[in-house]
């Protein structure tokens, strides 16, 4: 029988470096190892060789295996090196010139961002940063939002599994999760944690939402939020400070108003329409545009502010909804999707 398996694995080493498709490999390994195989034939006759027999005659059938195994990974392994070389093409000379020497442009998010952050510098904001991997404290409990609210549920958020850990996330509790923040209003927490009051915050960023893509939703966002506390805020500033930003951005025929809404860490809340049917394919009198709402007195006591000296606002929009407006995009998509034919038009 050594005879017979030696045959079988010289025949295997003939043939299967020969294989060029996946179709061709798929026969051969049936042929070999299938449940009609040449080995598999070897395997059943076990049953018939002599008790005593059978642990040498094992071991030649598990040898031979595993060497047949090794040849059969190596010509798959050779096949789907050809399909990539295949899909790759001809070998590209590194060393040759660029056909395209054309200047290198920014990212129309880029181009908002930057342009919204300048437009609140001029009235006495910095920007503010925070880490995208939150903690629950930070992107939920500590902004009022009860452990049953829908926003914290799995099919809302991206949570990470429980064994992770990451270093740079401080105030972790036993028993608490970590996850992609939902928006950065984490930011707005970890800055009054620092310090008292007054503060004059934006913070851009990146944030994360279970949401299916389309032309207007996309899992993957970008958020601007700003925060403002010191003594004596009123809605009357937040109002003006909206007016300010949008028609400064958007243009001087923008205007802004409120609706009230309910926001878990602002009280009383808002939402944010503006009305600029200069803008190219604004066609509806008034566009949904964020939120916004006087500081909870809750959020102020969570950390550590006392309400009764100190008042702010926080408002909140998306990017990308910002530079659909400003640039007539009509499809969120394309802003991730680095085609430059697109994202040429804004050199």
């Amino acid at each position: 029988m050594q005879d017979q398996l030696s045959a079988v694995l010289a025949k295997a080493t003939a043939e299967l470096p020969t294989l060029k498709t996946r179709p061709e490999f798929e026969a051969a390994k049936a042929r070999y190892v299938g449940p009609h195989g040449e080995l598999t034939a070897f395997m059943k006759q076990m049953g018939a060789v002599p008790k005593e027999q059978r642990p040498a005659l094992g071991k030649l059938i598990n040898e031979a295996k595993v060497k047949l195994q090794a040849q059969l990974d190596a010509a798959l392994a050779q096949i789907a090196a050809g399909e990539l070389a295949a899909q790759l093409g001809p070998a590209v000379d590194v060393t040759l010139p660029s056909p395209d020497i054309g200047p290198g442009t920014r990212h129309p998010l880029t181009l908002v961002r930057e342009e919204m952050c300048r437009i609140l510098r001029k009235v006495g904001f910095t920007v503010a940063d925070g880490p995208e991997v939150e903690t629950e404290y930070y992107c939920f409990d500590a902004l009022n939002t009860p452990s049953d609210h829908p926003a914290r549920d799995a099919q809302d958020t991206f949570y990470f599994p429980t064994a992770a850990r990451f270093g740079n996330v401080s105030r972790m509790n036993p028993g608490e999760k970590y996850l992609l923040r939902t928006h950065t209003s984490s930011v707005q927490i970890r800055t009054m944690l620092k310090g008292p009051p007054p503060i004059r915050i934006v913070s851009p960023g990146r944030v994360y939402r279970r949401d299916t893509t389309d032309a207007t939703h996309s899992a993957n966002f970008h958020q601007l939020e700003c925060l403002y506390v010191d003594r004596n805020v009123t809605v009357r500033d937040l109002k003006a400070l909206l007016d300010y930003v949008f028609a400064a951005l958007l243009g001087s025929d923008t205007k802004t108003r409120f609706r009230p809404h309910y926001f878990g860490y602002t009280e009383p809340s808002f939402e944010v329409d503006l009305t600029a049917k200069h803008l190219p394919k604004v066609k509806k009198e008034w566009i949904e545009i964020g939120g916004c709402g006087m500081v909870d007195p809750t959020v102020f006591e969570a950390v550590g502010y006392d309400p009764e000296v100190w008042s702010g606002y926080a408002f909140g929009m998306g990017l990308e909804r910002l530079a659909m407006l400003l640039y007539g995009i009509d499809d969120i998509r394309y802003f991730y999707q680095n085609d430059l034919r697109f994202l040429k038009q804004f050199a």
